[in-house]
């Protein structure tokens, strides 16, 4: 086992739940964890989704062989800066950031370099729109796509470092998650389809029926599951969202536009054989999604 040390820095949702799924699916190495709020830090600890709290995050990062980036994505691109002069080749960086391009751009010439650490680009397509460790769950990544975006630069890290990122995969699969390969550009294209622009139409909707309805008493009774499910995503944080507008914007403002465009058109169609035209385009899209077969 060339991973004996891993450092989990953001012990959050998706930073617990990822060093418990390690924990149940058997790994025996040791984990620690830091984060910047240490009521965080100590939920993280009491349930066991790490073995010790790090006092300096960069002297943990030094001594483990994964390094693992939960957080906003600005804070990731901070903690590349901040751990590129620490780490070395044999070590490897690793993130679970929704943005992947950013973080591509932001790593070339600090990592996968002869005598550098490595850095493989990594997204685990899950989640909750609640955060934090006591919300943390072992199962969170079961079944769920964990992409990675691998780019020349990584492909040719250090064999060292390559034999830690070729294990840590091989883990991601024993969290019995679908792990798939895009690049980065690409990556951060689908995601503005199929994860950001989904958030930010709850975001926009549940807003919306905020400003609306101000007496809550005279909605909420008959929304029903159709108003539970689609204002779910509405109660995501927006630290998290934040860095994500601000790093895949060009993306995730076209998807918005083909949305804002496609409104429109079933505005003015609200009468005419088009709507149910539309309902059938929906119906086999909703069709062709495994979980719907069940």
């Amino acid at each position: 086992m060339a991973i004996e040390r891993i450092a989990i820095l953001g012990t959050g949702l998706i930073g617990a739940s990822v060093g418990l799924a390690l924990r149940s699916h058997g790994f025996a190495g040791e984990i620690a964890g830091w984060d910047p709020d240490s009521a965080e830090l100590a939920i993280a600890k009491n349930r066991d989704a790490i073995d010790l709290v790090a006092g300096d995050p960069v002297a943990a990062a030094r001594r483990s062989d994964v390094v693992v980036l939960c957080g906003p994505v600005f804070t990731i691109l901070d903690w590349l800066d901040r751990l590129a002069p620490e780490l070395k080749a044999g070590q490897l960086v690793t993130d679970v950031g929704s943005v992947k391009r950013a973080l591509v751009e932001r790593a070339r010439g600090h990592y996968n370099l002869g005598d550098s650490a490595g850095f493989l680009p990594g997204h685990p397509m899950a989640g909750k729109e609640v955060s934090g460790a006591a919300n943390a769950d072992a199962n969170l990544f079961e079944g769920a796509a964990w992409l990675f975006t691998e780019t020349p630069e990584s492909r040719a890290m250090h064999p060292a470092s390559r034999a830690i990122a070729d294990e840590w995969r091989a883990w991601v699969e024993k969290l019995n998650c679908r792990v798939l390969d895009l690049g980065p550009e690409r990556h951060d294209v689908l995601c503005a389809w199929v994860s950001h622009l989904p958030q930010f139409v709850s975001t926009a909707l549940t807003a919306l029926l905020q400003d609306e309805f101000t007496a809550k008493d005279e909605v909420l009774p008959i929304g029903g599951r159709a108003l539970r499910e689609m204002t779910r995503l509405g109660g995501s944080p927006y630290s998290m969202w934040r860095d994500i507008a601000h790093t895949n914007t060009e993306a995730i403002a076209a998807s918005l536009l083909a949305l804002e465009q496609r409104l429109t058109h079933l505005r003015e169609n609200l009468k005419t054989p088009e709507l149910r035209e539309e309902f059938e385009r929906a119906n086999r899209f909703r069709g062709s999604q495994p979980s719907s077969k069940k």
